[in-house]
């Protein structure tokens, strides 16, 4: 699909839409970010487009000299990480399934469960890092360590899948938990003191601004080491009952709410991305749907207007709120009977529905020239927070 050109004010940059239908409320966010001073080039918008705080999951956009806080969410760095074995995934039953998703659970704090105590070692380089405040360091220092290999709620989950050619994967969805929400939080004021336009912007030349990039940066490498730590203990559990381990060239981990200083038509400009992912051409990327409908592994395919980026899953249609009404517990099983999940969490669990989210067969057909699906994954069993 080509990008479609959407109205936008006058004087505002242009607003590229891979989406067939980007919902009113979003698309309002979306034209306003196109009015402010400091964007440049344009707004690409991604087929898995909604509304959210700031601006809409979903939105690609470039600055030269600012950093946009509020732009980037609260779970800084969040991400999906996927390891492959070289493993018959047909020759586990449902009772090996259920007992694989105990054994995982006992080794994994979900929702909002943390570790107990002074919590894990933190990784080198994250053990105590000076961020740009007193509170935010102390605040690094209370949550890293409890923190760490804690999967979070919401959409973050924990799954077993299965490829087309019949191998067992292991996928990991999630972010920078409280660490990053502190750091969020704390540069959105800032930049509600500071900035200019809306959301708020922080020029990069300012102490503001080169701290906020220093913070976000840490955030997301926090992220990344989250993810480790839960595959590390995930791993472990899956080396100790099926005797097997990942096949490391499979591995694939990409984040989705972030800042980088990338390339671009001719300069270097610091591309925000709000549930988003960015790939290089080539590049393997991950696109998760629902927790009932499956997952894919795709190659990027550089376009430039997309400022070489991707959805980062299928994208809800109905709300958290909308999907607890309209969704019953009982559906919900029904919608997974073939996946081994909680269903005594059923009633908790009804907003993540595959209902709530997008087709990702037509999120794919939106995006086929910004990434070519590789492989499918279809889940058998999902932990969720």
């Amino acid at each position: 699909m080509m990008p479609r050109l959407l109205e936008v004010p006058p004087g505002a940059v242009p607003l590229l839409a891979w989406a067939r239908a980007v919902p009113g409320a979003a698309l309002k966010q979306l034209q306003q970010l196109t009015a402010q001073p400091y964007v440049v080039e344009h707004v690409a918008v991604m087929p898995d487009v909604h509304l959210a705080s700031g601006v809409s999951v979903g939105t690609v956009f470039a600055t030269e000299h600012h950093v946009v806080p509020g732009a980037l969410g609260n779970d800084l760095g969040c991400g999906v990480s996927a390891h492959r074995f070289a493993f018959p995934a047909a020759s586990l039953s449902r009772a090996d399934l259920e007992g694989l998703l105990s054994q995982l659970a006992r080794v994994v704090p979900v929702g909002d469960a943390v570790h107990r105590g002074r919590g894990l070692a933190l990784p080198p380089g994250l053990e105590s890092p000076t961020l740009s405040t007193h509170r935010l360091t102390q605040a690094w220092a209370r949550l890293a360590p409890r923190h760490l290999g804690t999967l979070g709620g919401g959409n973050h989950f924990l799954e077993l899948d299965r490829d087309g050619a019949g191998d067992l994967w292991l996928l990991i969805h999630s972010g920078s938990r409280g660490v990053g929400a502190a750091v969020g939080e704390h540069h959105q004021r800032v930049a509600k003191a500071l900035g200019e336009g809306t959301p708020p912007a922080l020029r990069t030349d300012t102490d503001a601004g080169v701290a906020c990039l220093h913070d976000l940066a840490l955030a997301c490498r926090f992220a990344r080491a989250n993810r480790d730590t839960l595959a590390a203990r995930a791993l472990a559990v899956m080396a100790d009952v099926l005797g097997v381990a990942p096949d490391p060239g499979s591995t694939v981990d990409v984040h989705h709410n972030h800042v980088a200083a990338e390339s671009h038509f001719g300069r270097t400009l610091q591309v925000h991305r709000k549930g988003a992912v960015g790939l290089d051409t080539g590049a393997r990327g991950l696109i998760p749907g629902s927790m009932g409908t499956g997952s894919y592994v795709v190659e990027g395919r550089g376009e430039p207007r997309a400022f070489r980026s991707c959805s980062h899953g299928a994208g809800r249609v109905l709300t958290r709120t909308e999907a607890r009404a309209r969704i019953r517990p009982d559906a919900l099983v029904h919608a997974l009977r073939r996946v081994v999940f909680d269903a005594g969490r059923a009633g908790a669990l009804v907003e993540e529905a595959p209902a709530a989210y997008r087709d990702l067969s037509e999120v794919l057909e939106d995006e086929a020239d910004l990434v070519t699906p590789c492989v499918r994954l279809t889940p058998l069993a999902v932990l969720k927070g």
